[in-house]
């Protein structure tokens, strides 16, 4: 295992200036060059999260959270793909078993998806009839499943939730790429390049077997990665928030080196005590925002190892993490941005990049402030 992911740190390292230099062609494509593509894939990037098993490397979690950490220090739209395509493997750990070998039947897919439950599956011969749009379906257009969620319903009824449970039964699913349609609808202010557009299906039968439970489903796996999916979703946002925060750390200490020197300015950047004050305190923010993903990180990972990660107080404090994280990792970028100054506004200053991908994965639902709620409730014992 440790061979393994230092290869594969290795390689993403030897991969990092190709990456980089190609920055610009991923956000003008909204999508990344096939070339890279298949560098990544190449060296396992996407398959950090599937079994050994079944070909994957199946990396423990704080391996996996800091090479995700380390890829969107690269580039956000790179790492967050990355990011997602391995939370796919989790979600069709959740599959009947058969149903995962004819996934993994050639060796690990990259996945795409989405999971909000916006679709609808009525009851008919066969399995279910499915029909809707679901967005934010990161990486479909280089995917070889996707898998979506829907409300199941019988007689055009949505179907009662499990016992204990408001609303309606939802369930997710899977399918090949081939049988889904992709509508270019990602046009957005930042993490341009994840291709993160719609996905639909119209009057599209899908086999009961191809359906899974979530959060509420028992993975057909062993292994503590496979433990209890939604634990380690909200880790993985976090990693993507510290790495795109500490490349905008390290963007605005380049441009400090660089001997630049603002306007009406008395001395260069790094040597004016406010820029050195004001970096000292972003890089605190900074340090606390990786301490606390490593601490959760490594207490989600002993209980996967022990074999109690369900927990529901367990996933108020991971979903806690990520959006403290989020939060204060989109100050960082802030601060840095502000104290660039002028050059930061140009889009050949990768700064504005950062800026604009960090505060679009804040706004992804893993980051939103309501979890904070559970986390109050579970202190109140309530």
């Amino acid at each position: 295992m440790p061979n393994t992911a230092e290869r594969l740190l290795a390689d993403i390292q030897q991969l990092a200036p190709k990456i980089a230099a190609r920055a610009a062609e991923i956000e003008a494509e909204g999508q990344f060059p096939p070339d890279l593509v298949e560098s990544l894939r190449s060296i396992g990037a996407f398959r950090m999260f599937a079994p050994q098993s079944h070909g994957g490397l199946e990396l423990d979690l704080p391996v996996a959270i800091k090479i995700i950490t380390t890829l969107c220090k690269i580039d956000g739209s790179v790492g967050w793909n990355v990011a997602t395509c391995n939370g796919g493997h989790l979600f069709a750990s959740l599959l009947p078993r058969q149903t995962y070998e004819q996934l993994y039947d050639n060796g690990p897919n990259m996945i795409s998806g989405s999971n909000q439950p916006v679709g609808m599956a009525e009851a008919t011969d066969g399995g279910w009839r499915v029909n809707g749009r679901w967005p934010f379906a990161s990486g479909c257009q280089y995917a070889s499943w996707m898998f979506a969620f829907c409300i199941m319903t019988e007689g055009g009824k949505p179907l009662p939730g499990p016992d204990g449970e408001a609303g309606p039964l939802a369930r997710g699913f899977f399918l090949p790429a081939r049988d889904w349609q992709i509508e270019d609808t990602w046009h957005v202010a930042g993490l341009k390049g994840t291709a993160s557009h719609h996905i639909a299906l119209r009057n599209t039968v899908v086999p009961t077997a191809n359906f899974f439970d979530f959060p509420s489903g028992v993975s057909c796996l062993e292994g503590p990665l496979y433990q209890d999916v939604r634990q380690l979703l909200p880790l993985m946002h976090g990693a993507v928030s510290v790495g795109m925060a500490e490349a905008a750390l390290n963007d605005l200490v380049e441009l400090a080196n660089s001997g630049r020197r603002q306007l009406r300015a008395s001395v260069p950047m790094r040597d004016s005590e406010i820029f050195q004050f004001e970096l000292g305190r972003v890089a605190a923010d900074l340090r606390a925002a990786r301490a606390f993903l490593q601490v959760q990180v490594a207490s989600h990972w002993l209980h996967a190892l022990a074999g109690t990660l369900s927990s529901e107080a367990l996933h108020a404090q991971g979903a806690q993490t990520a959006t403290w994280i989020a939060t204060t990792c989109v100050r960082v970028a802030d601060g840095c941005f502000s104290l660039a100054g002028g050059a930061a506004v140009y889009e050949t200053s990768p700064l504005q990049q950062r800026l604009r991908d960090i505060h679009t994965a804040a706004q992804h639902a893993a980051a939103h402030h309501r979890h904070y709620g559970s986390a109050g409730k579970l202190l109140l014992g309530s």
